[in-house]
């Protein structure tokens, strides 16, 4: 009987250790992920050496044409998903903090506009494209996954 208790617990530890150490390692991975695309997805020009200010005068809004047509100042599409950690921390920081004057954020739903992010090369939420009035894309993207606040994102877009 005790040969069988000692069995169980060494098997409970086995997988106990393995599960950890699968964590440890996609942890470990992530970051490393997440740094190779936003090193690769921005643009050297575009990092500020300084923080921008924000008044929070600027825009929030869901996605459609019309959004992007309407916009004024800079506008970022930010492609978020529902499901997303990195995205709901985002959109909670977005919504605190607003968005500073001169720039809209217009909200993409990551899994439904399929054909946006083809066109504009995004392959992770969290992905922010500049683009212009009419659509066409300004500069490399950016993907905040690794630090998903604004203020990281507009230090890197702006």
């Amino acid at each position: 009987m005790n040969k069988r208790i000692l069995a169980i617990v060494i098997a409970l530890a086995v997988v106990v250790i393995g599960a950890v150490a699968a964590i440890s390692i996609g942890t470990a991975q992530s970051p490393d992920n997440s740094a190779d695309s936003s090193s690769l997805s921005g643009s050297s020009d575009s990092a500020s050496t300084g923080s921008v200010e924000n008044d929070g005068g600027g825009a929030y809004v869901d996605y459609s044409p019309a959004a992007i047509a309407d916009a004024e100042g800079r506008i970022f599409l930010f492609f978020h998903a529902p499901w997303c950690p990195q995205c709901v921390s985002m959109e909670g920081d977005i919504e605190a903090e607003g968005v500073p004057s001169g720039v809209t954020i217009v909200k993409v739903d990551y899994d439904s506009n399929q054909d946006l992010r083809a066109q504009y090369g995004v392959t992770q939420q969290t992905s922010f494209v500049e683009v212009d009035s009419s659509g066409e894309k300004l500069q490399d993207n950016y993907v905040a996954y690794a630090d998903p606040t604004l203020q990281t994102a507009l230090d890197a877009l702006l």
